[in-house]
Parts: C-alpha cells; structure tokens; sequence
C-alpha cells in the first residue's frame, strides 16, 4: 500500500451511524459488501466463460448475504424502525460509508480480479480478527464470513497469478487492472474514530493492524503473477466519511431506482 496519503478524510466521526460508533462501524462493513455484490452482479452473463459467470454470481451473493446480515444488525442497533431493506435502498451516496475500491468500475476482467484480490485479502485479515469481538452477533457474521474469504481469496489470486504470467496481452491488462486499483488499497488500512473507538471496547479491530499481513499476502501473489508492485505513492480516502468517487452515485441509483420510484413496494 501506498506510504503517503494525500487526500486525507475528514476527521471525526462519519456520517454513518447517527453518531453511535457501534452502528457505524457495523454499517460501514455492510455497505463494503453491498456495494462490492452490486458491481460483481454487473457481470453476470458477460464473464468470459460460464464456469466464471457462475463463480462471479456466487461471489456476489456471498458479499450480498454478508451485507444482509451486517443490516440487519445495524437495524437492531439503533432501534429506530428500520430494517435492511430501509437501509440498503433509503440512504443516499453521501450516508454511505463503504470503501472506494469496492465502488470502482468493473473494467476488463483483470482489472475486477486486482479489486477482488485487494479487497479479498483485506477481509480474510478482518474477518479473522472480528471473531473475537465482544458483539457476539458481529462475531458469529465473522466467523462464517471468513470461510467466504477464503475462498474469495484463492480464486482472484489463482486468476490473477494466470493474467499476469499468461500471454503478454493478459500480463498486460493485469499489470493494468493492479496499478488502477492500487490507490484506493491504503483506506483499507485507514483508522479514524470510529475505529478507535471500537477497538476500545473490544468490538472492532484497528485497520492499520492488518497492513503487513496484507502487505505479504499481496506480495506473494503479484511475484506469482509476474507483476510489479505498484510505486505511485498517492492514495485516495474518504468513502468511510461518505465522500465517494462520481462512480457510487451510478451504482446507486441503478440499484435503488425501484423502490425509490416506487416507495413501499412490497414484492
């Protein structure tokens, strides 16, 4: 990950949260996977080959189950009413806390497996952590959730390892897809007060904690693959205080059309 940040975050609490840094950072990590199942589920049925369509799909609905179920306790946490689906579909891009990398665009396959592998490896080290934390019901999403990283891990690195020492055009891509998505890999490893704060109580984990095993994770696969580390040292932030890239907007306002045209809309 990049050394120097030069797009700081405000600081302070996030908009997420209402204030409470317990629902905040709960909900954080479910917008992580909700947005990030959006932008998977772009794939379905344009993936190079089915067998990877399916993948990408199950994927998706991996991240999407995580995302429910993170909701679902940041409902129950704040005690105003709303459920999930209020959640997911009632908020605007601004209330949004999630990652900038989990919001960037597709591209070419090699581009979304460097986002994956990035993102993959980050979770694999949180989730871990995360079962162990005081909020038993945070705990127990972790602790199913990791065996989802896992896999989610050996696939982008197994793809990404394949591209970057394929052919000179899939070297080429991959190399591409890895240096488009590097500067949005050093928020992941971010701590603001919400994270202090959580750390404090024994319910979250400090991000800056999972940067050297995510350091040699991602160094072991990109000298696999053949691929350079990227040496650009600037890193964009802010999407954990709701100031995101112009491509979240477009993501939401696919995913929410519906029931924003429609309010109510019972299936």
């Amino acid at each position: 990950m990049g050394d120097q940040v030069t797009a700081a975050a405000p600081q302070g609490m996030p908009v997420g949260g209402g204030g409470d840094p317990h629902v905040a950072y709960v909900l954080r990590h479910a917008d992580d996977n909700l947005v990030l199942a959006q932008r998977l589920g772009e794939w379905i049925s344009n993936a190079p080959e089915l067998e990877e369509d399916i993948a990408l799909a199950n994927t998706a609905i991996d991240h999407l189950g995580q995302a429910r179920a993170l909701l679902t306790h940041t409902a129950a946490l704040e005690g105003k009413g709303r459920d999930e689906d209020d959640l997911a579909m009632n908020r605007t891009e601004r209330e949004f806390t999630n990652l900038l990398v989990v919001e960037q665009p597709n591209g070419d396959f090699g581009q979304t497996m460097a986002r994956q592998l990035f993102f993959d490896a980050y979770q694999l080290s949180l989730w871990d952590a995360l079962q162990r934390s005081t909020d038993d019901t945070l705990a127990g999403i972790a602790a199913k959730a990791l065996k989802e990283a896992r896999y989610h891990f050996r696939h982008s690195s197994t793809w990404v390892v394949r591209l970057g020492d394929g052919t000179d055009e899939s070297h080429e891509r991959m190399q591409a897809g890895v240096d488009a998505m590097w500067r949005f890999t050093g928020e992941m490893v971010a701590t603001d007060a919400v994270d202090a704060a959580m750390v404090e109580r024994g319910i979250g984990v400090d991000p800056s904690s999972l940067r050297d095993v995510w350091d040699e994770r991602i160094a072991a696969v990109l000298a696999e693959a053949t691929l350079e580390r990227p040496d650009d040292p600037y890193q964009r932030m802010g999407g954990r205080s709701g100031f995101h890239t112009e491509h979240l907007g477009h993501l939401l306002g696919e995913m929410q059309w519906m029931q924003r045209t429609y309010p109510g809309l019972e299936w």
